[in-house]
């Protein structure tokens, strides 16, 4: 049997079920191109905006209450925009906008879109203003949310009016008027638009200004990746050309944390985004699982210089501050709640991996999680107050929520092969999540109760880590 306070160990990674598949190994076995970690296993577009009708008149109009798991989908329309001129590039924006909005907006789980061949009424024959609408004709179908829009394009520049309308109420709540060149695409004129539906009808900007941080092995080594938060413009962050795991975003999402192994060395990295700037946290050991502080440039780590592994806080610099656990085990996978004042981790104290919260201000750790014997990956609601996380219990994994003060214990998936790895949109409403059930590694949504659970993007390889930046990248 290994000891596990004279001999660290920690979990191997390869195509094993998910990063975090966890084997116990001597340190001593590690060999070339695997990694450890512990426990068993178990175009630049300038837009110019002006507000039609100021939207303070309709601030706090409760529509969507995001709170509640019978969350009703609201039956929304959006047809065609209509063209100002006709012309052949007015056409082809007006279809291609309108079905990107219709697009974008599904994705947040909050709207049933109505099929187009049931519309009673052409926009484009009558108008988009109010007083050109016949609110009878959408109230028939079933229409409680309206949307119009018109197209403009004149020189290099394109205009675009949007308009978000109660049916019943026959108001209007959102007006906006874009304008952009016309090289640029459209998709950030309608994600801006999408940020004032949400806004109005929940008091959130929702998730359109966010990206995804994930590891793929579509390059034949495990690297770094970003996209957008619907699964577009993925790009690969790094190009180690051997392996890169657990990032990590600060939460002003300009830093992004992650361990590398370089030349067959474990590090974490801390690196700016758009900058050169960066450093690497090398102690002996491992350097595994940063996770940012909220609103400061600070974060936490599983470190092992010291023999069993720990959770440090360091600077974003890189240098410690100081170490945040100190009971007999192994400690890892930290997670703040939104005011830093918490931190849950998972901690094998008990004898099994767990998870616990410590709270920074009496010191006291208390255990989160006492249904089943394996616990681990908690991320904290950015709402404070729930926690999700990977459980594995008869041979399944899946992930669960439960309420940070330990009650209720709910799982999300069931049935559908390993799922791991949750991490939280920055507004609370979805969960992204690695699961095997298409058969390799991909990445998936869904909300927060588990519901409209699809697959976020398409690539070649194994796509896992999963990690929801900030709403703060433009």
């Amino acid at each position: 049997m290994i000891n596990k306070r004279s001999n660290p160990v920690c979990l191997k990674i390869l195509n094993l079920p998910g990063d975090l598949r966890l084997f116990c190994v001597e340190v001593k076995q590690i060999m070339k191109g695997s990694i450890f970690i512990f426990f068993k296993k178990v175009c630049p577009v300038a837009i110019i905006f002006s507000l039609i009708v100021p939207f303070s008149c309709w601030a706090g109009y409760d529509y969507i209450d995001i709170t509640t798991p019978s969350l009703r989908k609201i039956p929304m329309a959006i047809p065609l925009f209509k063209t100002m001129s006709g012309n052949k590039k007015e056409v082809k924006l007006s279809q291609s906008a309108s079905e990107l909005l219709a697009e974008t907006l599904d994705f947040t789980g909050y709207f049933k879109m109505l099929e187009s061949d049931t519309f009673l009424e052409d926009l484009q024959k009558t108008g988009i203003v109010a007083s050109k609408i016949n609110f009878n004709n959408w109230r028939g179908i079933g229409t409680e949310l309206l949307i119009t829009g018109s197209v403009l394009a004149a020189g290099d520049k394109v205009e675009m009016e949007l308009r978000l309308y109660d049916s019943f109420k026959e108001r209007l709540l959102v007006g906006k008027r874009y304008t952009t060149s016309d090289k640029g695409s459209p998709r950030k004129i309608i994600r801006r638009f999408c940020s004032e539906v949400i806004y109005s009808l929940t008091g959130s900007r929702g998730i359109f200004d966010s990206k995804i941080a994930f590891v793929s092995t579509g390059s034949g080594n495990k690297e770094i990746y970003i996209c957008d938060f619907d699964g577009h413009n993925s790009r690969q962050e790094t190009h180690n050309k051997e392996i890169s795991f657990f990032p990590a975003w600060s939460s002003d999402g300009k830093w992004l944390a992650y361990t590398a192994y370089k030349k067959g060395k474990m590090g974490l990295y801390i690196k700016h985004l758009k900058g050169k700037q960066g450093v690497v946290v090398a102690k002996k050991g491992i350097n595994i699982s940063p996770a940012w502080v909220p609103g400061k440039f600070e974060l936490a780590a599983t470190l092992s210089f010291s023999g069993d592994q720990k959770i440090y806080l360091l600077t974003g610099r890189g240098k410690i501050i100081k170490r945040l656990t100190d009971k007999w085990g192994i400690d890892c996978s930290p997670s703040f709640s939104p005011d830093g004042k918490k931190m849950a981790f998972v901690s094998d104290r008990s004898g099994t991996p767990q998870i616990y919260i410590k709270d920074f201000d009496s010191e006291r750790v208390d255990r989160l999680t006492f249904h089943g014997k394996y616990n681990t990956e908690p991320s904290w609601s950015p709402r404070g107050d729930k926690i999700v996380y990977s459980a594995i219990e008869n041979g399944e994994i899946n992930i669960c929520v439960v309420g940070f003060d330990g009650r209720e214990s709910i799982p999300l998936t069931r049935h559908t092969g390993y799922n791991e790895s949750p991490s939280w949109s920055p507004d609370g409403s979805l969960i992204a999540f690695t699961s095997t059930r298409d058969g390799l590694y991909k990445i998936y949504v869904m909300t927060v109760y588990g519901t409209d659970q699809r697959r976020l993007l398409v690539l070649p390889g194994n796509q896992t880590n999963p990690k929801w930046s900030p709403n703060v990248i433009n």
